[in-house]
C-alpha cells in the first residue's frame, strides 16, 4: 500500500517541471524558463496541465508542489488566540528558529537532524519517490510558534508509517497547542492511508513522555545509552501510537 499517491507524469517535461519545483519549495515561472531547456509556450502548457491534474497549484506569484493539507484553522483559549495551519514556503525561517530553540532547550536530537536538513535543503515540502515531507505550523500575530513535522518514508514495508516530530516554544505552552498540533498531524496522517505515527525523544524528558502518553501514545522501547548528553548515556525512548 501506498499511503500517499506518487507522482505519475505523462512526459518527460512534466516531470522536469515537477522535479525542479519540488527540490526548491516555490519558483516563478520566469526561474522555470531560465533553469529548464522546454520552449515558453510548451512550458506554460505543461504547467497549466500540471495545475488542473493538481500537481502544483499557486502561492502568489509562485510554484509550489500541492499536497491537501486542509485549511487554517483559528483558536482562542484562556486569553490567547493561535491559528493552526498547513505551513508555505515563507514559513521556512521561523519554522528552523522555533525548532532550534525548542530542540536545544530539550535535547530532542530527532528535530535537530530534522532542522539541520530543512536549514540546508531550504524546502518546507517534500513529495517524491524516495520521501514525503509536511510541516503544520501554529501561528501568533503572524508568528511561527510551534510546528508539527510529519516524514514519510516512500517504500512499500513502511508505507504505512509516518514520523512525527512537534514542539511550542516554552512561552506559549500551556494553551492547548501542542494537542492542537498534533491532532491536526494525526488527523492528515490518518486521512492519507497512514496506520502508525512513531517517535523518538530523550527518556529523559519526562513531560515530552506524559504529554504524548495523556494522548494515548505508548512507549514501545527503550534503547540504553542511545544518546550521550553533556557526558551522560540517556536511553532512547521509542513511542507509536496506531491511527
Amino acid at each position: 500500500m501506498q499511503a500517499i499517491d506518487q507522482p505519475r507524469f505523462e512526459t518527460r517535461d512534466y516531470r522536469d517541471i515537477y522535479d525542479y519545483i519540488e527540490r526548491n519549495g516555490a519558483v516563478a515561472i520566469e526561474e522555470l524558463e531560465t533553469a529548464l531547456s522546454i520552449e515558453p509556450n510548451r512550458l506554460r502548457e505543461a504547467i497549466d496541465e500540471l495545475k488542473r491534474d493538481e500537481y502544483l497549484e499557486e502561492e502568489g506569484s509562485l510554484l509550489r508542489i500541492a499536497i491537501d493539507t486542509g485549511a487554517e484553522v483559528e483558536h482562542t483559549t484562556d486569553d490567547l488566540t493561535f491559528t493552526i495551519r498547513p505551513a508555505n514556503q515563507g514559513d521556512l525561517k521561523g519554522i528552523v528558529g522555533v525548532m532550534r530553540e525548542v530542540a536545544e532547550e530539550n535535547d530532542y536530537l530527532v528535530a535537530e537532524t530534522v532542522v539541520d536538513l530543512l536549514d540546508h535543503e531550504e524546502v518546507v515540502f517534500r513529495h517524491n519517490d524516495i520521501e514525503s515531507r509536511i510541516f503544520f505550523v501554529a501561528t501568533v500575530d503572524d508568528d511561527v510558534v510551534g510546528w508539527a513535522h510529519l516524514h514519510a518514508p516512500n517504500y512499500e514495508k513502511l508505507a504505512h508509517t509516518a514520523e512525527l516530530t512537534m514542539g511550542v516554544l516554552e512561552e506559549y505552552r500551556g494553551h492547548g497547542i501542542g494537542s492542537h498540533l498534533m491532532e491536526r498531524g494525526l488527523r492528515w496522517a490518518r486521512e492519507n492511508g497512514f496506520e502508525k505515527v512513531y517517535q523518538s525523544v530523550p527518556a529523559t524528558n519526562q513531560d515530552a513522555v506524559r504529554f504524548l502518553e495523556d494522548h494515548r501514545w505508548e512507549t514501545e522501547a527503550l534503547r540504553q545509552a542511545h544518546y550521550k548528553i553533556d557526558d551522560d548515556y540517556v536511553a532512547e525512548q521509542m513511542m507509536g501510537i496506531m491511527l
